[in-house]
């Protein structure tokens, strides 16, 4: 039996596999694009429950480029790390140019 947070969970995992390498979305952008513009923290709790999932969470920033889910990946910099591997910037835990490197999920949706 599939429950709806599994649902949901399913749903931010399948668009965070999409988000290109070198560019960053936000957890709101993800949850307006499923349907859900009011639950960027539940977003932000599925990513961080992927339990060895696909998912290039480390793409996925708050809406002013921030790195807020830093602290749940291991290592001090781990997400920042990986995303200067992608040749992102980031600078005092914020993407450098972030609207340059954003990515909107569902360009239909503003």
């Amino acid at each position: 039996m599939v429950t709806e947070e599994f649902n949901f969970f399913d749903k931010v995992y399948e668009i965070t596999r999409q988000i290109p390498f070198g560019s960053v979305t936000t957890y709101g952008a993800i949850a307006r694009c499923i349907g859900a513009p009011r639950s960027a923290r539940m977003v932000g709790w599925a990513l961080n429950n992927r339990n060895k999932q696909n998912v290039p969470a480390h793409r996925v920033v708050n809406r002013n480029g921030m790195l807020t889910g830093k602290h749940h990946f291991q290592g001090t910099n781990l997400m920042q790390q990986l995303l200067e591997n992608e040749g992102i910037t980031v600078k005092d835990n914020k993407v450098v140019d972030f609207e340059s490197k954003f990515w909107n999920p569902c360009p239909k949706i503003k």
